[in-house]
């Protein structure tokens, strides 16, 4: 029996050598990580650093989902032609409307009335109508759950999001990935529990609070993942220069020793042990990341089956099949973008806010949504991943249904749009909630963020009303004071 760890194989001196005389790239924080894996700190220090804020935790009940996906289309998808047809509006096609209605305007004088710009046909066993705009998730309607009668407080790109994701119209607090970690903690003790891939185009409107951490611990704010091809993952994860191994191992027994006495003086400092912790999983990512994010490990049949080859649709193909990967590699709350910030640089704007020409940017962005999110749940599904992942799609408000001025585009409305979830728990096929009769209110069981957040905690085990953080005297919730878990639409 071995019975000291001189006569250990491995011992902490001849792993540290291994590392130096390796050039396998891991830097000074793997290095620590190693060190204090160790126990370089003595028995206590090191069982205190190990004790992980986002272990796994116990939900409230039984869950039906054990990971979520959630895909957001910023700039305001027009539900009036994608999932909720309106055969009024075909009537009312270039009339004129009540001159109320020009209030709910955003951006403009209102024109006439449009009807969708594609045409609505029935599909699945459940009949449901969706517009040629997406003719791919046309065939996995039977398992889709469509919530078209969502609604938004705030007709500002910004705050509408940060509605969407934090349940607040103001920044600062949690968002829904952030709340996820905070009450399931994490399944991979290699990977993020919450990771976001961005647009390559760039951030969305009100950036990086899309998916912070709010007043909650800062170690539950998102992770964000580079999609782009080609590039590292995780920015200045890797080392720029090596450094002299001999002068590293001396640092990184000192740089866990001042570590560990400032924040023994700190303890109530969530940012500095958030810091010290992400240190810590830099080291496993040295080796997780690019497993993870390395597609060519994919068959050429899947590859196919995202477009990734294709010049337009692939990079979201891309942060979809990453998605995949990362759900079946432990992470619990993946977020994806289909768009970015607006811009004037475009021909084609950045994102879904079609103001002026809705066929060309519709027309592009729902090419790449319908093949992306297709390719994604039908990969699930064969997988078996479909039943245990929450697949989320949201925008942050709809489009009028009328055009704007002389334009071919519509106008911000956050009285009326469609959301859908698929897989971990949803009833396929389902509809809850109309608007109505020319898409211009939600007018039958009106629903918020508050509600699709309650039903998506629910899938996941976690009770909304329950999930809560104590915060300058009040017990906040993501789903602050409303809420219902929308029990028409679970299986």
């Amino acid at each position: 029996m071995l019975t000291n760890t001189s006569e250990l194989p491995y011992s902490p001196t001849s792993r540290r050598t291994f590392l130096s005389q390796s050039g396998s790239g891991i830097g000074l924080s793997a290095l620590s990580w190693l060190l204090h894996m160790d126990g370089r700190l003595g028995a206590e220090g090191a069982a205190k650093s190990l004790e992980s804020p986002v272990a796994a935790k116990s939900p409230h009940h039984p869950a039906k989902a054990n990971a979520v996906i959630e895909i957001f289309c910023p700039g305001g998808m027009s539900h009036v032609d994608t999932f909720d047809y309106k055969p009024i509006l075909e009537k009312s096609h270039g009339k004129s409307f009540d001159s109320e209605l020009a209030k709910q305007t955003f951006a403009g004088v209102g024109g006439t009335f449009a009807k969708s710009f594609w045409k609505f046909n029935k599909h699945g066993q459940c009949g449901k109508a969706i517009s040629d705009l997406f003719p791919r998730l046309a065939t996995m309607v039977d398992e889709i759950a469509f919530l078209p009668s969502m609604r938004n407080k705030s007709a500002l790109h910004g705050p509408a999001m940060f509605m969407m994701n934090t349940g607040y119209v103001m920044p600062g607090f949690p968002t829904m990935g952030a709340w996820v970690t905070y009450g399931l903690g994490s399944e991979s003790a290699n990977l993020p529990a919450f990771v976001v891939l961005p647009d390559v185009r760039g951030l969305p409107p009100g950036g990086v609070l899309n998916w912070g951490s709010g007043f909650l611990p800062a170690i539950h704010q998102g992770t964000v993942f580079d999609p782009t091809p080609g590039r590292p993952p995780i920015q200045n994860l890797f080392p720029s220069k090596p450094m002299d191994k001999s002068k590293e191992a001396m640092a990184a027994d000192f740089l866990f020793e001042r570590n560990g006495a400032h924040r023994e003086t700190r303890k109530a400092d969530t940012i500095l042990e958030a810091r010290m912790a992400s240190y810590e999983l830099a080291a496993r990512l040295q080796l997780s990341a690019p497993e993870a994010v390395d597609l060519s490990r994919e068959s050429k049949f899947t590859k196919e089956l995202y477009l990734l080859s294709d010049e337009d649709a692939g990079t979201f193909g891309i942060q979809c099949l990453l998605s995949r990967r990362l759900v079946e590699r432990g992470v619990r709350f993946v977020q994806i973008f289909c768009g970015s910030e607006n811009t004037s640089s475009k021909k084609i704007r950045p994102n879904w806010d079609s103001h002026e020409d809705i066929v060309r940017d519709h027309g592009y962005w729902g090419r790449i949504l319908d093949s992306g999110c297709t390719a994604l749940l039908m990969d699930l599904k064969a997988r078996g991943l479909l039943e245990t992942t929450l697949v989320i799609c949201t925008t942050e408000f709809g489009r009028q249904p009328f055009l704007q001025g002389g334009n071919r585009g519509r106008d911000h409305n956050p009285g009326a749009f469609t959301s859908w979830m698929a897989g971990g728990g949803i009833r396929g096929g389902a509809t809850y909630g109309s608007t109505d009769e020319v898409g211009l209110i939600a007018a039958e069981s009106p629903c918020y963020s508050y509600d699709l957040h309650a039903t998506a905690l629910h899938l996941l085990g976690l009770d909304h009303e329950k999930l809560s953080y104590y915060h300058n005297g009040i017990p906040r919730r993501l789903t602050d004071i409303h809420g219902k878990v929308l029990s028409e639409i679970l299986a």
